[in-house]
């Protein structure tokens, strides 16, 4: 079996109109330059009244989080959009996959937009169905798909959620991982040599989990490499292994680096290190908080005045978070600046263009999600769904 991947695009140069999504707009977009865009995007979306509902994902630009009408993580934004069955129109300010999640929980009669086809992941990217179903075979051939559970990060493709949904899985975010991984050894308690779960996409976030609130060690972890034949593993490791994790990861919480906490550690005394799970396993284990985005801004909302931190999350954030605490000292946990580039690709020129087209009548850049693919990965998000404990943040 051959892998289908999309070619790489140089950003913003080239477009494949094959590939899963297209990076060109139908019409022209308004100048970034234009003056009046804060006043377009108001009087578009005064002129679409409750017909539309903005949403804001936290890394988003703070010139487009300003039209959000709630602001939060992936799932929680899609949940939020279900909620208000009578918006005609779910604008996502995020990217393509947290689009889908919305089309996936909202009704029939809603239509999900994302201002820019071309916002995507590249986490989410890096786990293709194909791909994956290749490591499905790999693990039937070395007997050890029945023992194995797939749990899939919120941050993937509807298709990969759908997947998990058909072979008995379930969909986690980074605040209920642990929970979701319980559950998912609990699947397999009685099969011979135990459990096995294939965690997708994010091998950061699988292996914290597992060696830091499971009690598994690195040796039960293996990496599942899509790009190497038998992902890299032979068929002993495979049979070894509790955690078979996906060789994927966030392109900016993989930046922060453990060498960065310690120079702070030293020019800063009594900081603290906040950083997402998402962060590899060397920069968690020196920090002193651990949790989702959520998690990290009602941190630094009880913290104390005076007091410093150094935070390992997408940059939008951590600015917000600094220009709405100056009392405190919040500091980027990496030394060259870095947005994440597809969350940055919702600008304002691409919010007004599809604002302005909603309010003309011209529906642009809908998110639909199959109905085959729509069913299972529902599947997956209601097993999530009924874990114990919160659910609704990432």
């Amino acid at each position: 079996m051959t892998t289908v991947d999309l070619p790489l695009l140089p950003l913003g140069r080239g477009a494949d109109l094959n590939s899963e999504r297209g990076v060109e707009c139908p019409g022209d977009l308004p100048a970034a330059s234009d003056p009046d865009l804060v006043a377009r995007a108001l009087a578009a979306k005064e002129a679409l009244g409750d017909k539309v509902f903005v949403l804001g994902h936290h890394y988003q630009r703070d010139e487009v989080i300003q039209f959000a009408d709630v602001t939060g993580d992936s799932f929680k934004l899609a949940r939020d959009a279900a909620a208000r069955p009578e918006a005609e129109f779910i604008v996502f300010c995020g990217v393509h996959f947290m689009a889908e999640s919305a089309d996936i929980l909202t009704g029939p009669d809603q239509q999900v937009i994302l201002p820019d086809l071309a916002a995507g992941c590249s986490m989410a990217d890096m786990a293709r169905l194909t791909q994956v179903e290749m490591a499905w075979e790999a693990m039937t051939a070395a007997g050890i798909a029945d023992s194995v559970v797939p749990v899939t990060y919120m941050n993937s493709s509807a298709d990969i959620k759908a997947f998990c949904g058909r072979n008995g899985g379930v969909v986690c975010t980074s605040s209920n991982a642990e929970v979701a991984l319980e559950w998912a050894f609990e699947q397999k308690a009685d099969v011979e040599g135990g459990a096995k779960v294939l965690f997708l996409p994010d091998q950061h976030l699988g292996r914290n989990t597992a060696v830091l609130k499971m009690g598994l060690t690195l040796d039960d972890c293996v990496v599942w490499d899509p790009h190497r034949p038998h992902g890299g593993l032979t068929a002993e490791q495979l049979r070894d292994a509790k955690m078979i994790l996906w060789k994927g990861h966030c392109s900016v919480h993989g930046r922060f680096a453990p060498e960065v906490v310690d120079s702070l550690r030293a020019e800063i005394p009594g900081i603290n290190i906040l950083v997402h799970p998402e962060c590899r396993h060397e920069v968690v284990l020196k920090a002193d908080l651990v949790g989702s985005t959520e998690f990290i801004i009602k941190t630094i909302e009880a913290a104390p005045a005076g007091s410093a931190w150094a935070i390992g999350t997408e940059l939008n954030l951590v600015q917000r978070l600094a220009n709405a605490h100056p009392d405190k000292r919040i500091v980027f946990l990496d030394k060259t600046v870095c947005y994440c580039s597809t969350m940055n690709r919702i600008d304002l020129p691409h919010f007004v263009w599809a604002m302005e087209s909603l309010a003309a009548g011209t529906v642009v850049n809908r998110i639909e999600v199959d109905p085959d693919t729509e069913r299972w990965a529902l599947v997956a998000l209601e097993r999530m769904l009924a874990l114990p404990g919160k659910t609704e943040k990432d």
